[in-house]
């Protein structure tokens, strides 16, 4: 259950990043650029966190949201990479992470 323990917290650090993430893009001077950004991130944080709360209730389904929660979190990483802004390279970051720890996870569930 520790293992499960740090990989909610993964989780919800990541829905953290994207949150600030998608907040800052939206003071930029052109939030029409950072559009697809913003989108990505809100969809992340709301993955992030519904795979957080299933495995942390230990779901059946589990495992296969954490396949989906890991392309998510790589196609916001990629998205976020686009970017030169600190909070899109933290958010990033905080997406591999995630998508990373999702894949093992669920090899491992």
């Amino acid at each position: 259950m520790i293992q499960h323990t740090e990989h909610v917290d993964i989780c919800f650090d990541c829905a953290e990043a994207c949150e600030r993430c998608a907040t800052a893009c939206l003071q930029e001077e052109n939030v029409q650029m950072m559009a697809d950004c913003i989108r990505l991130c809100r969809d992340c944080a709301d993955f992030c966190t519904m795979c957080a709360r299933l495995t942390a209730r230990d779901s059946q389904f589990m495992k296969q949201f954490m396949v989906l929660c890991a392309d998510v979190c790589d196609a916001c990483a990629d998205e976020c990479s686009r970017h030169d802004d600190e909070h899109c390279k933290a958010c990033a970051e905080a997406c591999r992470r995630c998508a990373d720890d999702c894949r093992r996870m669920s090899a491992n569930a």
